[in-house]
């Protein structure tokens, strides 16, 4: 298979690393992690494609960073030491989404560091870019690790700009913890007293709710499918704190088919849970897999969506001089499967 070419010209290339029971492939592209893959578990652990050209075409943001501002902006507008400023409008033709429709993960990364288990890549965004201000510069470290006895993906992100902007990166890949092609046998389990409603286009309404007494109550392990009839997609942020602050477990995925466990631990204050109901991918996925409805889900540490247009949430404003700095890390165990 020979590396595909960016719309600009650049060539998309691909690489492999593995340590302590982890390989994982990454491409340049969006800086996705195609495939994840653990020591003694045979099916993928991410929803991704083996030929890294149809990430161009057929990908719902599998395994890219989104960014420069990571999930929705309402309206496309928001205002930053008194000036307003409008973002590129490409969901629903009406609000932002991952930072417009060419961002960080439609775009092609260089690579400037390579080792036999981390790759690091970096990324400019021009002043103007899809409405922002501020020429930003972004970096990301994939590094397989061991973090608390256990086998882990680490992502750190950094990024920089020569002007007051909005930075909020997030990385989504769809999780798939077994290989029975939906998420029914799946839980998950996230610290999370609060979350953030939203509105009939998925913009929150700047409430922060409480959890108890509804499908977003994950402190103790439940379901993310989207089981009673009428019932719409998870796609909310559960609100972990109320600003960054040092890398802490906030949650555990797991399996009981496969046994499979991965905990997530980050610095981010948000975490957005989308349970992958309208994935619909025209095309096979990793191992020919056909990728549906409640394929894989997506849990992307984060600053709260829509967070410059209201005062109560974390702040997502960069300032020159000052560097953005985000760890997530995903880590990995097996035991046992449940009876079912």
């Amino acid at each position: 298979m020979t590396d595909p070419r960016a719309p600009d010209g650049s060539l998309i290339t691909t690489h492999d690393i593995a340590h302590a029971g982890l390989r994982a492939r990454l491409t340049s592209w969006g800086s996705v992690l195609m495939d994840l893959r653990l020591d003694g578990h045979e099916a993928p652990l991410v929803l991704g494609f083996e030929d890294p050209a149809l990430y161009l075409r057929h990908s719902p943001y599998f395994g890219a960073t989104a960014g420069r501002f990571a999930n929705r902006i309402g309206g496309g507008r928001f205002v930053i030491d008194g000036t307003s400023y409008q973002a590129d409008c490409n969901y629903l033709g009406e609000h932002t989404l991952h930072g417009g429709e060419v961002s960080m993960g439609k775009r092609n990364w260089d690579t400037i560091a390579l080792s036999d288990s981390s790759v690091t890549m970096t990324i400019g965004l021009e002043d103007g870019e899809m409405g922002f201000p501020g020429a930003l510069r972004a970096e990301v470290t994939y590094a397989l690790v061991v973090h608390d006895g256990c086998t882990a993906l680490r992502i750190d992100y950094r990024a920089t700009s020569d002007a007051p902007t909005l930075c909020n990166l997030a990385h989504h890949s769809y999780w798939a913890l077994d290989g029975s092609g939906d998420l029914g046998h799946h839980s998950l389990q996230v610290d999370a007293a609060h979350y953030t409603p939203i509105d009939a286009e998925l913009i929150p309404t700047g409430e922060i709710a409480d959890v108890t007494g509804t499908r977003y109550d994950f402190r103790q392990p439940r379901s993310v499918m989207s089981n009673r009839l009428g019932e719409g997609p998870i796609d909310h942020n559960l609100c972990l704190a109320s600003t960054r602050r040092a890398r802490r477990r906030v949650g555990t995925l797991r399996s009981r088919l496969s046994g499979v466990s991965m905990d997530i631990t980050t610095t981010e204050p948000g975490l957005q849970v989308y349970n992958g109901a309208k994935i619909n991918v025209s095309v096979p996925g990793l191992d020919g897999r056909v990728y549906g409805a409640h394929a894989g889900v997506a849990l992307e540490p984060q600053i709260w969506p829509d967070a410059p247009n209201h005062p109560g949430f974390p702040n997502a404003i960069l300032r020159p001089g000052e560097t953005y700095r985000q760890t997530t890390i995903f880590s990995f165990s097996k035991e046992a499967p449940d009876e079912l």
